[in-house]
């Protein structure tokens, strides 16, 4: 990558957003920040600016506000500096979904859907224009195990592997690089914000940690990071069977076991 370049995260107030902008910062690249946190963000802008000598702008956005949402989306259009999107913004959820409200499913489908589908939407056209270009949708393990009851949730994560998937199959004969990281539960606000005792929970991993271990995935060029996932065969053969269920659809007539007696 270009060390000129400009990297946009979102959710870069704390947490997984703050570390990527770190570590990208590290590299000597340029950041666009953009959360809600103003204050944060410019504390955290200044303290990269003085160690790195890198540029960094703060927007703040609500990404489930629509004027909010389009003030990026245009930024990504319009900055042809900008060359990389890391779509980290997304929010958890607690409790069952019959415990769920409207409001608060429409909240959540708003960032980790939406807004994640629009930022991607906006800056695709242009990387594949320029041959070149790097798009990292952030989803969870949580999306591949509907097991673990967070339902509304599982299903927006469930969304964004889909959609880096078409993604990679769509953009990368043009020069772009489509990455889905999958975390699993790991060390941030996103807990305390869904009124989850982060204490709670088992096994955690640490922040560091797990932008660490994306970024390995990313210098790779692997399309599907998973860095809680110990042997890796296993999603080989999940997305294999994945693939050899299609090969068995065929859609001209039911499958015989629907067939009337």
């Amino acid at each position: 990558m270009n060390t000129s370049s400009y990297v946009l995260i979102t959710g870069a107030s704390s947490g997984i957003g703050a570390t990527y902008a770190e570590r990208f910062a590290v590299r000597g690249h340029n950041l666009v920040l953009v959360a809600r946190d103003k204050a944060r963000m410019d504390v955290l802008a200044a303290r990269l600016k003085g160690l790195h000598g890198v540029a960094v702008d703060v927007v703040a956005a609500d990404l489930t506000r629509a004027d909010d949402l389009a003030i990026v989306e245009r930024r990504l259009r319009e900055d042809k500096r900008i060359d990389t999107l890391i779509n980290n913004a997304g929010l958890a959820q607690s409790g069952s979904f019959a415990q769920q409200n409207g409001a608060s499913i429409r909240q959540l489908i708003d960032l980790n859907i939406t807004a994640v589908t629009c930022l991607a939407a906006a800056i695709a056209p242009r990387l594949a224009e320029a041959g070149t270009g790097n798009i990292v949708n952030l989803g969870s393990v949580v999306g591949l195990a509907p097991e673990l009851g967070m339902t509304v949730y599982g299903a927006t994560k469930a969304y964004v592997l889909f959609l880096s998937q078409g993604l990679h199959l769509e953009l990368s004969p043009k020069g772009v690089y489509v990455q889905a990281v999958l975390p699993a539960a790991t060390r941030t606000e996103i807990w305390e914000r869904a009124g989850i005792d982060v204490n709670t929970i088992p096994e955690i991993m640490d922040v560091d940690e797990l932008v660490d271990a994306a970024l390995v995935g990313f210098d790779r060029r692997e399309l599907i990071t998973i860095p809680p996932l110990h042997v890796a065969e296993r999603w080989d053969a999940l997305d294999g069977a994945r693939k050899m269920l299609l090969s068995d659809i065929r859609q001209a007539h039911p499958a015989e076991r629907y067939s009337a007696l």
